[in-house]
């Protein structure tokens, strides 16, 4: 497939295991790109991952489900572990939810949003709002749950470093989980964790097609690219990782963080 300067291309990387603590995820995904190339372009599958990486073309951008990042880091919670304090008793009694997981949450929390109608909106100590502070089940081993990584952005310079290292290549590294929006029904894939380009396309100061000065366009292409790729990751796919070709940015230490917007600037909240 050949790239025009318009076009990108994203495939989901099949084959990738369950993760547990401790693995090695860019072994992992070495592995799993060139099983990908090698069954889609015809490539010669290396003997060994390690031995000579994939031909991943240079700028490629790999966007990561959170999920993973955070089961290879040890963030999970055996609910039977947890002792629930009594707002959370309060709270979950109300709403026939699980107390354990209730307080999980609030103990993940910087600040609580909203608590309504069994819905626990919060403010991470990260600064991101979404629900349950990030705390999930699906996908999660029965009895436990899954946080947030506790850095994005730490976990997306690791993991580039080392693919980058593997497959003497520069690589962009997006780190993205599922949010909800206030105002717009459904859900989609926003980045948490970023490395190796910047989160935004600046438009600002430049002409539009009839000459006027762009004042406020500042595209967040971290969120989109973690949109798209969602396409072909999906929810049970089992595919936890989508190779991202063609799209064109400058390389950049860019982060996560920088898609929140400043409380001084937060109309909302």
């Amino acid at each position: 497939m050949r790239l025009t300067p318009h076009s990108i291309r994203i495939r989901g990387l099949q084959g990738i295991p369950e993760i547990r603590p401790g693995d090695n995820l860019g072994r992992i995904i070495q592995t799993a790109l060139a099983d990908c190339l090698a069954r889609e372009d015809g490539a010669v599958l290396p003997k060994s991952a390690s031995e000579s990486g994939p031909a991943v073309p240079p700028g490629s951008i790999l966007v990561v489900a959170q999920k993973i990042i955070s089961k290879a880091e040890g963030r999970i919670v055996q609910l039977d572990s947890v002792k629930p304090s009594a707002q959370a008793i309060d709270w979950a009694s109300q709403y026939h939810k699980d107390e354990r997981m209730v307080e999980v949450i609030l103990r993940e929390s910087r600040r609580i949003v909203r608590m309504d109608r069994g819905i626990l909106i919060a403010e991470t100590h990260h600064g991101f709002i979404c629900a349950n502070a990030g705390v999930d089940a699906s996908n999660a081993p029965m009895g436990t749950v899954v946080l947030l990584p506790e850095d994005p952005d730490r976990s997306a310079r690791q993991l580039r470093a080392d693919l980058e290292k593997a497959l003497g290549i520069s690589l962009g590294i997006i780190i993205s989980d599922t949010f909800g929006r206030p105002w717009r029904q459904g859900l989609t894939n926003v980045a948490l964790g970023v490395a190796g380009l910047s989160p935004f396309v600046d438009y600002r100061g430049k002409p539009d097609y009839f000459g006027r000065t762009l004042q406020a366009t500042l595209l967040a292409v971290a969120d989109e690219l973690s949109g798209a790729a969602e396409l072909v990751m999906g929810k049970t796919l089992g595919i936890p990782v989508a190779l991202v070709e063609g799209f064109q940015y400058s390389s950049s230490e860019g982060r996560g963080l920088d898609l929140i917007r400043p409380p001084d600037e937060d109309l909302f909240r």
